[in-house]
C-alpha cells in the first residue's frame, strides 16, 4: 500500500515542464490525498501553465509513477504556479532561460495588438505605438504577426533585410525599434498561400530563432478577427496583455469585442482599447465625426477595461531622409498621442 510520503517524494522528482525545476523545487505538490479501501491515490500539482501538450505528458508520467508505486487508480488536478512563486524563479534564471523570451522565466512583457475586423488600422497603430514606447526610452521589439496581410516593414520605411549569422536571424533596428516580419521572406510581395502548421512553425521561429537580445516589451500585430493564427498566438505566450483597437463605429467596436473576449478566454488580461479614426478634424479647427461617435468608450465598458487613447484620421508628415509612411513624428499632434498612449501603457504595467 503506498502511502502520502511516497507519493510526495515520488512527484517531487518530476520536473514542471517549463521551469525545468523539480515539484518539490516549486513547491508544486498542493495536496495528497489516498482512499486505502480502494488503493486511488488523487494528487493536486500547481505548473507554469494549464491545458497544454506539456501539461498531458506530465500526466502521463505521473499516473505511471504512481501505479508503477502500487497505486491502482490515480486522479489529478491541475492549477497554475501564483505569480509570486514565479517571482522567485525570475531571479535564479540561466542566461539561456532568461533569453529565451518564450520561458516563464522571461522578463519580457508581451503586449498583442488585435482588431476584430481589418481596415481599422490595427498595424499603425501598433508600428506608432512601438515607435513611442521606444521615444519614451523602452527597449522595444515587434512581431508583424499579421502573416496574410504583413505590412509593417513598409509602413516603418524599412530598407535593409534581416542578417542571419550562426542560424539565428538578427532582425531589423528602425526609429529604436527591433523588428521581423514575414514581409522579409516572400520576394516582389507574392501571395502566401501556407496553411496553418506551416504557419505555426514560421511564428515560433520569430519568437525562438530571432536574437532579440535585451528588450522590455515585444508587441505583436496579431490578424484581425479570431482565427487560426491568432489563437496559436495567444496559446504559445506565457502571458500577455492585450490592446484592442476600433473605430467609433458601433459595428466595429461590435465585432471587435470578439477578440477581446478570446483574450479573456485564453487567460491573457485587456489593457485597453484604441479607438482609431475617431475624428477627422478640418483647418478651421472643427471635429467632423465621419465614422460616429462612441465606439471606443462603448467596447471598452462592455471588455471591462479603460479607453486608452483616441486617434484622429490623418496621415504623417513625410521627408525622403528619413522615410516612414505611417510613422508620427514626436511634435506632430497624432505624435503625442501616441506618447499619451505609450506612457498610460507603461503606467500600467508597471503597477
Amino acid at each position: 500500500m503506498i502511502n502520502e510520503q511516497q507519493v510526495r517524494e515520488i512527484l517531487g522528482q518530476l520536473e514542471d515542464p517549463f521551469l525545468h525545476r523539480t515539484l518539490q523545487e516549486t513547491d508544486g505538490i498542493l495536496n495528497v490525498s489516498i482512499k486505502e479501501e480502494k488503493n486511488h491515490v488523487s494528487v493536486k500539482i500547481a505548473i507554469t501553465k494549464t491545458n497544454t501538450p506539456e501539461q498531458m505528458q506530465l500526466q502521463m508520467k505521473v499516473v505511471e509513477k504512481l501505479k508503477e508505486a502500487g497505486a491502482n487508480t490515480v486522479g489529478i488536478r491541475f492549477e497554475e504556479l501564483s505569480k509570486e512563486q514565479l517571482e522567485k524563479f525570475r531571479g535564479q534564471a540561466t542566461e539561456s532561460e532568461a533569453q529565451d523570451i518564450l520561458s516563464p522565466l522571461s522578463k519580457v512583457q508581451f503586449i498583442s495588438i488585435a482588431s476584430g475586423k481589418g481596415g481599422v488600422g490595427k498595424s499603425t497603430v501598433s508600428v506608432n505605438l512601438a515607435v513611442a514606447l521606444a521615444r519614451l526610452g523602452k527597449k522595444v521589439a515587434l512581431i508583424d504577426a499579421d502573416i496574410y496581410g504583413f505590412s509593417v516593414p513598409d509602413m516603418m520605411g524599412v530598407q535593409e533585410m534581416p542578417v542571419v549569422k550562426n542560424d539565428r536571424i538578427y532582425p531589423v533596428d528602425r526609429l529604436g525599434v527591433k523588428m521581423i516580419s514575414m514581409g522579409f521572406f516572400v520576394e516582389n510581395n507574392a501571395p502566401i498561400v501556407w496553411r496553418g502548421p506551416m504557419l505555426g512553425k514560421v511564428l515560433d521561429q520569430f519568437f525562438r530563432d530571432v536574437e532579440w537580445g535585451d528588450i522590455d516589451y515585444l508587441l505583436l500585430d496579431l490578424p484581425p478577427g479570431t482565427g487560426d493564427i491568432a489563437l496559436d498566438i495567444h496559446q504559445m505566450l506565457p502571458a500577455s496583455k492585450e490592446i484592442v483597437v476600433t473605430t467609433p463605429h458601433p459595428t466595429a467596436a461590435f465585432v471587435a469585442a470578439r477578440a477581446g473576449a478570446m483574450a479573456l478566454q485564453t487567460d491573457h488580461e485587456i489593457l485597453g482599447v484604441v479607438e482609431n479614426m475617431s475624428w477627422h478634424e478640418s483647418k478651421t479647427g472643427e471635429r467632423e465625426y465621419v465614422f460616429g461617435k462612441g465606439g471606443g468608450p462603448k467596447l471598452a465598458e462592455e471588455l471591462r477595461t479603460e479607453l486608452l487613447g483616441q486617434i484622429p484620421l490623418g496621415q504623417p508628415d513625410w521627408n525622403d531622409e528619413d522615410f516612414a509612411p505611417s510613422v508620427y513624428a514626436e511634435n506632430h499632434p497624432t505624435g503625442q498621442l501616441y506618447l499619451n498612449i505609450a506612457q498610460n501603457v507603461i503606467n500600467k504595467l508597471t503597477k
